[in-house]
């Protein structure tokens, strides 16, 4: 395919990232506004977030992901997740201040923005020209163990939700705790009523077993919105085979993600993360492999959003058909969405 094909591809797809940290990213950026522009007001807007994980300075620099880096890199859709892990004792209260933060910003970029309920939302932004956010929460624990905190959440618009970070949580262990065990019994409680409420279940970070745990429980599809192959990378935040292979079993989707380190044990190159896409859809299927990521998170292997065409690029240079390159691009997870969202 040429160049300029593969562009063209690129700006004609609906395309979908898995998982970014913009949301914190920007508030600990000095409140940027959701197109990257730093405030005036911006002491103003101070909440639990500025106060619980203070600034990054140089502040106003390194977003690599806002409206403007989206549309550049043609990117319509992106899950916006909140990382609960940090803020021991106040998980809830980050996470709803940090929601609190970017319906503020949606509402002011309403002509650009919008939060997705459903795949149809996402399919309707696309058409009238604006992108879509969904919203996602990392790491469990935001509920404070609580069984009434999600059907909130889910009325508000959260439509993801990872179990566990890599560290010990309520629901179950994640993947760098040594000898961990599997879900506990709020996180087998937990994906149940994910299922029941239609919001998607995230193993990325989950250990082993947990992982396990859910392919026996969960009667939906479910991600792991930001990993990679163990098989190229032996890391514990990857997926082996087997976990590969059950996942599409249940008709679910990984999302391959730019974190150097998951890429590669040394240099990680474009090539490299164009590896672990094709080994994980010869392993998985053309129909369980997206894109995850993880930009304002740790996801520097690319600059930012706005070189996502040179992924589309690559993938046409190793003669991914047109309607594959589709599937990875947005399709696989908006088919995903549609099943478990509506």
């Amino acid at each position: 395919m040429h160049k300029k094909d593969a562009r063209r591809l690129h700006e004609e797809a609906l395309v979908i990232d898995a998982h970014n940290d913009s949301i914190i990213a920007l508030i600990r950026r000095d409140n940027l506004r959701l197109d990257g522009v730093q405030r005036s007001d911006y002491a103003e807007r101070e909440g639990a977030v500025a106060y619980l994980r203070q600034y990054i300075r140089p502040l106003g620099e390194g977003i690599q992901l806002d409206i403007g880096k989206m549309r550049q890199g043609g990117l319509n859709a992106a899950f916006f997740a909140v990382d609960c892990t940090r803020p021991w004792g106040n998980h809830l209260l980050y996470l709803m201040d940090a929601l609190g933060y970017f319906f503020r910003e949606v509402e002011e970029f309403g002509a650009d923005i919008l939060i997705a309920h459903s795949a149809s939302d996402i399919e309707r932004a696309h058409a009238e020209n604006k992108l879509a956010a969904i919203l996602a929460v990392e790491n469990s624990d935001a509920l404070e163990k609580s069984p009434h905190v999600l059907p909130l959440l889910h009325r508000l618009g959260v439509r993801a939700m990872t179990l566990t970070h890599s560290t010990r949580s309520w629901a179950g262990d994640g993947c760098e705790v040594e000898g961990g065990s599997g879900l506990t019994g709020f996180g087998r409680r937990l994906v149940e009523q994910l299922n029941e409420l239609g919001i998607v279940v995230d193993v990325s970070h989950l250990n082993e077993p947990g992982f396990w745990d859910v392919v026996k429980m969960t009667d939906a599809p479910f991600m792991a919105t930001h990993s990679c192959c163990r098989a190229l990378c032996e890391h514990p935040r990857n997926l082996r085979d087997e976990q590969l292979i059950a996942l599409a079993e249940k008709g679910g989707v990984v999302g391959i993600t730019f974190v150097p380190f998951f890429v590669s044990s040394t240099e990680a190159t474009l090539a490299d993360l164009l590896d672990h896409i094709q080994h994980a859809v010869s392993v998985a299927g053309i129909d369980h492999v997206g894109l995850g990521s993880d930009f304002d998170g740790g996801g520097d292997l690319l600059t930012d959003a706005t070189q996502l065409p040179e992924i589309t690029a690559g993938l046409a240079g190793r003669n991914y058909t047109e309607a594959d390159i589709r599937k990875i691009l947005g399709g696989n997870q908006l088919r995903l969405l549609r099943q478990i969202i509506g």
